[in-house]
């Protein structure tokens, strides 16, 4: 049953408390070879099979999917094994401890502040989301700006060196009142805690700079125009609705073929008592 065993076996926690782990089937593992994942987070609980497995295209497991994980300063035991035809294959065994297996969230509300007069952009940021770290020492970050401009025209420069900082905040210098740059940052441990030493996800871009507040005008040119006119319509319509409330309703004119007007009724009554009297 040699080289029926899994191999390349890895884990790694994500979004705080999502878990995946994975492994490659033995080089003489058959088709109809299936496997089976046990763990147990903590020395003092009991193993549980995975609930959520990954399959290949054989209905082979892969992997398994866990949620609600919870980090803590223990190894977690990982066992896998299985069976082929009815027959045990060879089993692997793993301790993994957590907290180094986690890829860190983005460092989170990355904001900038440029003021044009001393040429220098203050960036600020808050640590990533985590469920066992609590203090911001903990933490070191990679900070990546870039000049927006270079980079859509394709311009080659000469790569600096990445910016290391230990704090939750960093001064630009460089700023160009003419030029728009984007910034990006990453986390990982910075040897205090029981961090993961892999750096963490980036965070996304931020943009910042002249054109992107010139663009950002333009956009209030075309918007405030837009809300004039509405504004006007909605007062004119309100304006009509008053009018045709409070205006009174006009008499229409009579018809001086079908009503005889007060003159003709007088002269007819005239004309019958004239007729009358000469009947007499």
């Amino acid at each position: 049953m040699n080289g029926t065993a899994i191999a390349n076996f890895s884990c790694v926690i994500f979004n705080v408390s999502f878990m995946n782990c994975t492994w490659h089937v033995g080089r003489t593992a058959t088709e109809d070879t299936q496997y089976f994942l046990y763990w147990r987070p903590l020395e003092n609980e009991d193993i549980t099979e995975c609930q959520n497995y990954i399959k290949d295209t054989y209905g082979r497991h892969i992997g398994c999917q866990f949620q609600n994980v919870t980090i803590e300063n223990n190894n977690a035991y990982f066992l896998v094994n299985g069976s082929r035809n009815g027959r045990s294959v060879q089993s692997y065994e793993k301790k993994i401890l957590l907290y180094k297996i986690e890829k860190l969230t983005p460092p989170l509300n990355v904001t900038v502040n440029c003021t044009e007069a001393s040429h220098g952009c203050t960036i600020w940021w808050q640590p990533p989301r985590t469920s066992h770290v609590k203090m911001r020492s903990c933490f070191k970050y990679q900070i990546v700006i870039e000049n927006k401009a270079d980079a859509e025209k394709n311009t080659k420069t000469t790569p600096k060196p990445p910016l290391i900082i230990e704090s939750n905040s960093y001064l630009y210098e460089s700023f160009s009142s003419g030029k728009r740059y984007s910034v990006k940052i990453r986390a990982t441990d910075a040897d205090l805690c029981l961090v993961s030493s892999n750096w963490g996800e980036w965070s996304t871009p931020v943009e910042f700079g002249t054109q992107q507040l010139t663009s950002t005008s333009s956009y209030m040119l075309f918007l405030i125009p837009s809300l004039a006119a509405g504004l006007t319509f909605f007062l004119c319509m309100t304006v009509r609705a008053y009018l045709k409330k409070t205006s009174a309703i006009v008499p229409q004119p009579r018809d001086p073929f079908r009503e005889p007007s007060p003159m003709d009724f007088q002269s007819m009554v005239s004309k019958k008592v004239e007729q009358n009297a000469e009947r007499c």
